[in-house]
């Protein structure tokens, strides 16, 4: 892939050359962390980027430096062009990825490949069937083994998205590890954030500090291997010796990696984050729509980033309700 120059500085200095792109808020699951329980506005459709939007902002954003594409939702399998999609943004010359809850990935497989998709982000929250279709609030969890299973055959890296929640699935984090000893797979422990509508308080936490040492009760500390981390990597990884696969923790509550974000997220409506914490957004459509260019409403979006987490820079900011009740609940910002 050709190395192309980051043009798009925030304020701190920081380089985006990675664009999280939603194409629909809605979703087949109902999972409580990312949708309230009572459901949550959609945007109307007049309001949504069309196919032929998300792939002119996004070749504008390639012409700005970006190299890596994530395909998020809602579900993104669930939009009746998400085929179009996926294999318009393939022809972009980027690395693209995608997250999904795995349910519909048997009709993608093709697609994927056509389109160059060699990583699939898998959410999934507990092994216990159970307890899946209780977060989920829906009846899949077979379906979405399954299909894990299916993605490791057809060659794709797969990447399992586990959210933990105190007193829900933390028992479940030395299963989880246990799937990677003999399947090349890397489960990702996500620390539970805040956002509107999921009944966040950090009493539900598990930190990093909790998972490491969940992890060193089970294996002995010469066990545990620390890997190296990417540039702008989220995770800091691990693996047990000997195990095929391996894990990550995102700790983006208690020890975030704000310093060397790339990251910028264009949401199914049309509106760039600059973070995920954020409650500002710039509506790019507008603009587009009037044959306008965006890529000052682009620059603008960037030059107000934060330096932490949309402003929230210590832990009393972070556990203010008022702060997270502003912004949007996740199934509308995109994973």
């Amino acid at each position: 892939m050709e190395n192309k120059p980051i043009l798009l500085q925030d304020s701190h200095g920081r380089g985006h050359d990675y664009l999280r792109i939603s194409i629909t808020e809605h979703c087949n699951l109902r999972c409580s962390y990312c949708m309230p329980e009572e459901g949550v506005a959609l945007t109307p459709k007049t309001h949504l980027m069309t196919v032929d939007e998300i792939v002119y902002i996004a070749k504008t954003f390639v012409r700005q430096g970006v190299t890596k594409i994530r395909i998020t939702g809602g579900e993104p399998l669930v939009r009746k062009e998400a085929k179009e999609i996926i294999l318009q943004l393939g022809k972009l010359g980027v690395n693209l990825t995608i997250t999904t809850n795995g349910i519909l990935v048997p009709d993608f497989i093709k697609t994927f490949k056509i389109a160059g998709i060699e990583t699939v982000n898998i959410s999934i929250d507990s092994l216990e069937k159970e307890k899946f279709n209780k977060i989920t609030r829906r009846n899949y969890f077979d379906t979405v083994i399954k299909n894990i299973d299916l993605l490791l055959q057809e060659g794709f890296q797969v990447k399992l998205n586990v959210v933990l929640i105190k007193n829900f699935n933390d028992n479940e984090i030395i299963d989880f590890i246990a799937l990677t000893k003999n399947k090349n797979i890397q489960v990702r422990f996500i620390e539970f954030m805040p956002f509107s509508g999921n009944q966040w308080d950090k009493s539900k936490l598990i930190s990093y500090a909790q998972i490491i040492e969940t992890i060193q009760s089970k294996y002995p500390l010469g066990n545990i291997e620390r890997l190296v981390d990417a540039p702008n990597d989220t995770c800091k990884n691990f693996k047990i010796t000997s195990y095929l696969g391996s894990f990550a923790i995102i700790s983006s509550v208690t020890n975030p990696f704000c310093s060397t974000c790339n990251r910028i997220r264009l949401t199914a409506d049309g509106k760039l984050k600059n973070c995920l914490f954020s409650n500002s957004e710039t509506s790019l459509l507008e603009d587009l729509r009037a044959g306008k260019s965006i890529i000052p409403l682009i620059q603008q979006n960037l030059l107000s980033k934060k330096a932490i987490r949309g402003g929230m820079d210590d832990d009393l900011k972070f556990q203010n309700p008022e702060q997270f009740s502003q912004n949007r609940s996740m199934i509308t910002i995109g994973g």
